[in-house]
């Protein structure tokens, strides 16, 4: 007390309201922003570190086989305990002592002291609260045993998630959570799916985060398909893209040539660019997180779910996201230009530059780096770009930046040889003595500058005799059909019936060579060069059942197909069963619907449905509701390929097809 008199504590109910009304004043004053004691921060960072090291010493759990959660690259901080003393400490440490109970706070205050907190005994990691945690419903001190980091939940292959996702195969496992590929056994298709602890600290934020992905809607990112909390479990379900090659396997044999390195950062730019507009960042792009599917399109996997995962910070604003992922651009395009990882650390499969190269440009670290892109890959990674250039921070910038180059176009294939002329065309050459000139080509081929006038001799002699030949021909089928019509009209008379030419009758053992047969297919396939999901795969045998009033419907697009888009069509595959000699294929569309009949060559016999849409022979194109592809001979195939390239516009003002019916006949 002030006047120093020792107070005596009982149980009167004045007494006990005076000590609660002290004990509000002694928080009160506590929570107005007293320093705390340093060994708590220490405690409290101690513990940070460690609680996303290791799960609780009871619980078993299998080592991250991942690189990617590595924390030594210092381009991707992992979480906020891997940062050190830059760690932000206001959340971290805010629980640094332990409570007094009403009856000491009152010993002080009668002791003539200010009540103070005791210094606490550091709890271990597992046990203590975060204040971002849900908070309990009984007295936090009963709580205080309760872990604030839960150890990954133990699955099996085999095991269902949400009475739908079956587990099959566990791709990489850390300390927090797991990601797996399952069977989404409602829909039949591949998913990935990530699991976490429902109590673990991150579980929030993974969830805001996989929810805010999913209304982002770009199809270049990889689709969020759903995200729930379910008793002990968290879980995000995504798209599967079982025919995509990550950019860490990519650069597994060496550097991308400029045009596919070109392409790779136009793509990723454009696409993370677009998704800062919407407020969204990733904040974790590695070249594990890049995939390029088999039409050579580049697609983001992980956006703002992967950071959330491994705890990375998101206290930098916007400013600080922007810069991040423009930063890691840059370091994925120095990785495609030199084969080498921008930092001292081996990563992805990729060797880390010695200490000596810091800083230093693509072209500096390998030889015939194209100069625009070693340029363009410096002033993004780095602060301070070497010749004093101005570094790019922002993927807005870097989209300017790359609308600026000059194009870099794709390198022109190889042409086979030019063959030798055919032998029964050498009439046409001189037939001089000189040995040089009647060789075989193939062996002594004349000199180049003799060589185009023979030729354009030749052609011209060629031009002749076929004009001649065609005026000949048709001469004489106007003489031929001059005198049948003049000696039909001569000997036309009531009992005499008109004599038909010979000419007249033989088109008609022509016309009834080919009857044609139906051919039964026997499924019904979705084909999609893009390497995304099967489209529709419920609906697929409503194309082929006989019944036009049902049908196959493709995904709603917001654009409309065009060559060189993000989509240049989509296809269904007809499997006949075996090979049969196909003669003509008849589609009924809903709505008008522009597509092509296309064959598999030799190379997607095979497998087709997994082969690029260049192995397919175009057989016809058409337009319509109801069209016919009729083939100009009969072709021995077991597939054949409907590719839509045009789509009416559906009621939700949606680019939707719908194929009603597919009848073939050979």
């Amino acid at each position: 007390m002030a006047d120093g008199t020792k107070a005596v504590v009982d149980t009167s109910a004045a007494d006990a309201a005076a000590d609660e009304a002290a004990l509000a004043a002694a928080i009160d004053e506590l929570t107005a922003g007293k320093a705390a004691p340093a060994g708590a921060v220490a405690d409290a960072s101690s513990q940070d570190a460690s609680e996303d090291r290791g799960a609780a010493p009871d619980t078993p759990v299998a080592a991250d086989p991942d690189p990617d959660t590595d924390p030594a690259d210092p381009s991707e901080p992992s979480d906020l305990s891997d940062a050190g003393q830059d760690a932000p400490r206001g959340e971290e440490t805010s629980e640094i002592t332990a409570p007094l109970s009403v009856h000491e706070i009152a010993a002080e205050l009668a002791a003539g002291g200010t009540a103070r907190r005791k210094p606490a005994a550091p709890e271990p990691a597992a046990t203590k609260r975060r204040p971002t945690d849900p908070q309990p419903t009984v007295d936090p001190r009963d709580t205080a045993t309760l872990p604030r980091t839960l150890p990954a939940p133990l699955r099996h292959s085999g095991d269902t998630i949400g009475h739908r996702y079956r587990l099959e195969e566990c791709i990489s496992q850390t300390e927090t959570f797991s990601s797996w590929r399952a069977v989404d056994e409602k829909l039949r298709r591949a998913v990935g799916v990530h699991l976490m602890a429902s109590g673990h600290q991150r579980a929030r934020k993974v969830l805001a985060a996989a929810k805010s992905a999913a209304l982002l809607g770009d199809p270049r990112f990889v689709q969020v398909l759903d995200a729930v909390q379910e008793g002990e479990l968290v879980y995000v379900v995504r798209e599967w893209l079982p025919h995509a090659s990550d950019l860490a396997k990519l650069l597994a044999d060496g550097p991308m040539e400029p045009h596919e390195a070109y392409q790779m950062v136009r793509q990723v730019t454009d696409a993370v660019a677009a998704a800062h507009r919407r407020g969204q960042a990733h904040l974790r792009l590695t070249p594990r997180c890049v995939l390029r599917t088999d039409s050579g399109q580049y697609r983001i996997n992980g956006i703002a779910v992967d950071a959330a995962l491994r705890g990375l910070p998101d206290e930098d604003g916007t400013d600080g996201s922007e810069r991040t992922d423009t930063r890691a651009i840059g370091a994925l395009l120095f990785a495609a230009l030199t084969h080498r990882w921008p930092y001292p650390e081996d990563r992805y499969d990729l060797q880390g530059l010695p200490k000596g190269l810091q800083n230093a440009a693509p072209d500096q670290v390998r030889a015939g780096v194209h100069k625009g892109l070693s340029e363009l890959a410096a002033r993004a990674l780095f602060d301070h770009p070497p010749h004093h250039a101005e570094p790019i921070t922002t993927p807005e910038e870097l989209t300017r930046a790359i609308a600026q180059m000059p194009r870099i176009r794709q390198p022109e294939p190889e042409l086979p040889p030019f063959p030798a002329p055919p032998r029964h065309n050498t009439h046409a050459l001189p037939t001089a003595p000189n040995p040089t000139r009647v060789a075989d080509p193939a062996v002594a081929p004349l000199p180049a500058s003799s060589r185009p006038t023979a030729s354009r001799r030749t052609r011209r002699r060629l031009r002749r005799v076929i004009k001649a030949t065609a005026w000949t021909v048709a001469l004489g089928a106007i003489g031929v059909a001059s005198w049948q019509f003049v000696d039909t009209l001569r000997n036309t008379s009531p009992t005499t019936p008109p004599q038909t030419s010979a000419t007249s009758d033989a088109p008609t053992p022509q016309a009834s060579t080919h009857n044609p047969t139906p051919i039964a297919p026997k499924a019904a396939l979705s084909y999609n060069p893009k390497g995304d999901s099967a489209e529709s795969a419920w609906a697929l045998p409503k194309a082929i059942d006989g019944d036009p009033s049902t049908s196959w419907p493709t995904y709603g697009y917001d654009d409309q197909f065009v060559p060189g888009g993000y989509k240049e069509g989509t296809g269904l595959l007809i499997d006949l069963g075996s090979s049969h000699a196909v003669s003509s294929v008849n589609v009924q569309f809903v709505g008008t619907t522009t597509a092509e009949l296309r064959i598999p060559n030799a190379q997607a016999a095979d497998n087709p449905q997994k082969a690029p849409l260049t192995s397919f022979t175009v057989a016809g194109k058409k337009s319509g509701s109801n069209v016919d592809f009729t083939l100009s001979a009969p072709t021995n195939t077991r597939y054949l390929l409907i590719w839509l390239t045009s789509l009416p516009k559906d009621t939700d003002g949606k680019f939707r097809g719908q194929v009603a019916e597919v009848k073939v006949s050979g």
